[in-house]
């Protein structure tokens, strides 16, 4: 049987551990790709308000930290093409910005680029190396995300791992090259996303998820 594609969850928010999961031999990387105020930053914390950063039972000053902007996080990768972005947050332009960084920075480099927002994914229709994945995090998003693959194909399906069963996995892939599922850190889940069929598995345990 062909091992699942291995995505390393968040390893891509740091320098260090971005590439540390490239050495350990991670599939893809991801990274979070937020807008605010101009800049293009990559982190996982969302943004509350002007001042502070907040993720669950967590909540930063964001001048306590530097997020790294994208086009540092692009160049320091230095045309790899495990790299996936996440866009986060429906910002009306971070596709289009995403779109403009990757064409300045690696202009023929191949990129994985994925959200739950797909109306964002048009801003790469023109960038033949970028493999777009719809994700879908709810029984709203999994019912509009089969109805969408039917007729309109996808390099790949990113589905949280409690919404799948066998036949919904094979559904998909009738509409997608991969799906992949999420979150997949213990044991236990990667014998489970096994089960399901799926072609890979994103989460933040590489020893875990490279088991035999």
């Amino acid at each position: 049987m062909t091992r699942e594609l291995i995505v390393a969850h968040r390893a891509g928010n740091n320098l260090e551990t971005l590439r540390s999961a490239l050495d350990l031999g991670a599939d893809l990387v991801e990274a979070d790709v937020h807008a605010y105020r101009g800049r293009l930053e990559i982190r996982h914390r969302k943004s509350l308000g002007p001042w502070w950063l907040w993720d669950r039972g967590e909540l930063v000053r964001r001048a306590q930290v530097q997020p790294l902007e994208i086009r540092e996080l692009l160049a320091s990768v230095d045309g790899d093409p495990r790299l996936l972005l996440d866009l986060k947050g429906v910002h009306p332009r971070l596709g289009a910005r995403v779109a403009t960084a990757l064409t300045e920075v690696m202009p023929a480099g191949t990129v994985t680029v994925c959200t739950q927002h797909w109306w964002m994914l048009s801003a790469f229709r023109d960038l033949p190396n970028v493999r777009l994945v719809l994700s879908a995090g709810s029984r709203r998003g999994l019912r509009r995300l089969r109805s969408r693959l039917r007729g309109r194909p996808a390099y790949g399906a990113c589905v949280h791992r409690r919404l799948l069963t066998p036949e919904i996995v094979t559904e998909l892939r009738d509409g997608a090259e991969r799906v992949l599922t999420w979150p997949v850190d213990t044991k236990d889940a990667l014998a489970d996303a096994r089960r399901l069929g799926v072609d890979g598995v994103i989460g933040k345990n590489l020893s875990v998820l490279s088991a035999d």
